[in-house]
């Protein structure tokens, strides 16, 4: 077997047991990315080949003296460039921080470098990881593998494609509105948002109640959990984190599903818009369950959704419109239009609605916890739509609907988002172009142990990632 084509599991150990190099593993990681990033557009600001070389033959001699610096040692890795790690570029695809090197790691980007990655570059973005599709005026668009005339989903969109063309055996990424679950299931791969707090992403904003985790992308659930495991952990900076042993997340996968409870979600009693195929490929993907014994049943909301999707937009506008503002005030004319947006809703916003919005966000949890109370994890669809030109900024209208805001075409996330809780979107299939589409697995806070059996028992069903690849793969 090739070494790009190698789970991440599998590579970790023919690389502890010297069966492979550091160097050959760097040597054919950089021939692919050679090969196909210049078409995909997925992994920018790439180290000096003679650099990553000499590192990983340095990887190599900590080897022959028996030194192991963990799981991840002598791998080739690519951070998200919305996360700073240390002499890398950190541009946040936007021109302002064009030439900007980060100084020193995120949190979790430590453990990985700590786990023994040799970080070779970054991944795409859009600026200032906005809206599910990665462009930005930096570095471009990155393109989707099965359609390079599509979007490859976002923000993780570069993390996605990297992984999807073999160029990386696993990838990080963030999740705000669906950016590790929709590059995931718009590139047949698997991408986990975990419960917040489960990884230490960042210590700016240590006391505050984030929407935005950071999680592992793969293409297998093993390694999956393999990369959550390293990705989280305590952090004394962080008081809200969660202080449960990652270890676990290496456990056995396999679990039965005989009896197992699922709860159909699907467009929400049609409040979410669909394009023609999506609710039918995912809730195909929902039926896998009842051939490994599992009751799959319809589950309904107690009300409409919308007004927790209007108080995610005014969380939304204070968490970002609070990190973007020291940029829109110095150069708001160097900003995407959905970026300054952000801003300048965000400063309109008086305190006691952001009060109101997270008295709604706790009245949403305890709604879902009641849904918990009758399954065990509830079923959404992995997007509202498929990829879509590359052109297109963000879907205006789907099925005759028009979108009212650049994140609505996205809003089938945030049911998820508002309630912290973790979710897996796993390969649903593909639709009629050909393009594909995912399955949102949603678990109780602090399930991502169970999740990924879960998502690994949907994984022997169907095998997505194995029989269909990208072409040129």
């Amino acid at each position: 077997m090739q070494i790009t084509e190698m789970s991440a599991v599998d590579l970790s150990r023919a690389i502890r047991t010297r069966a492979i190099s550091c160097v050959e593993v760097m040597r054919a990681t950089l021939d692919a990315i050679a090969a196909r990033n210049g078409a995909a557009n997925a992994v920018v600001a790439l180290r000096p080949e003679d650099d990553l070389l000499a590192e990983a033959a340095r990887a190599d001699a900590a080897l022959s003296r028996g030194e192991v610096a963990g799981w991840m040692h002598g791998m080739p890795h690519a951070v998200k460039d919305t996360t700073a790690a240390a002499g890398l570029a950190f541009t946040q695809g936007s021109p302002v921080f064009a030439d900007r090197i980060a100084e020193a790691d995120a949190p979790h980007v430590a453990r990985m470098r700590a786990a023994g990655a040799i970080f070779l570059g970054k991944t795409n973005v859009p600026e200032f990881g906005l809206g599910s599709h990665t462009y930005n005026a930096v570095f471009g668009a990155t393109r989707n593998p099965y359609d390079p005339g599509r979007t490859a989903g976002g923000s993780s969109g570069g993390a996605a494609v990297a992984l999807a063309l073999r160029m990386l055996p696993v990838a990080d990424g963030s999740d705000h509105a669906g950016s590790l679950r929709n590059p995931a299931a718009f590139n047949n791969l698997f991408g986990l948002r975990p419960t917040l707090g489960r990884v230490v992403d960042q210590v700016e904003e240590a006391f505050n109640a984030r929407l935005t985790v950071s999680g592992p992308m793969a293409r297998s659930v093993e390694d999956l959990a393999a990369l959550l495991a390293t990705l989280a952990g305590p952090d004394p900076r962080a008081p809200l984190a969660l202080t449960d042993d990652p270890e676990a997340f290496r456990g056995p996968l396999a679990r039965p599903m005989q009896g197992v409870r699922f709860g159909w979600l699907g467009d929400l009693e049609g409040h979410i818009a669909t394009e023609p195929g999506v609710l039918e490929i995912s809730e195909a993907a929902a039926r896998v369950f009842e051939g490994l014994g599992a009751h799959v049943e319809p589950a309904r909301l107690e009300g409409s959704f919308e007004p927790v999707f209007q108080a995610w937009k005014t969380l939304r506008h204070w968490q970002a419109g609070a990190s973007l503002a020291p940029v829109y005030e110095a150069h708001p004319e160097r900003m995407k239009p959905e970026a300054v947006w952000e801003v300048e809703e965000g400063l309109r916003l008086p305190a006691f609605a952001v009060a109101e919005a997270s008295a709604v966000r706790t009245a949403w949890y305890a709604q879902v916890l009641r849904l918990f109370e009758r399954f065990d994890y509830l079923l959404l669809p992995g997007g509202q739509v498929f990829p879509f030109p590359i052109e297109t900024d963000w879907p205006r209208e789907i099925a005759g609907r028009t979108m009212d805001t650049y994140h609505r075409w996205m809003e089938v996330m945030i049911p998820v988002t508002m309630s912290g809780c973790p979710a897996i979107s796993v390969p649903a299939g593909f639709g009629p172009q050909g393009l594909p589409m995912g399955l949102q697995i949603w678990a109780p806070s602090r399930g991502e142990f169970s999740l990924l059996q879960v998502a690994h028992a949907h994984e022997q069903a169907t095998r997505w990632v194995e029989t269909r690849r990208p072409p040129g793969t």
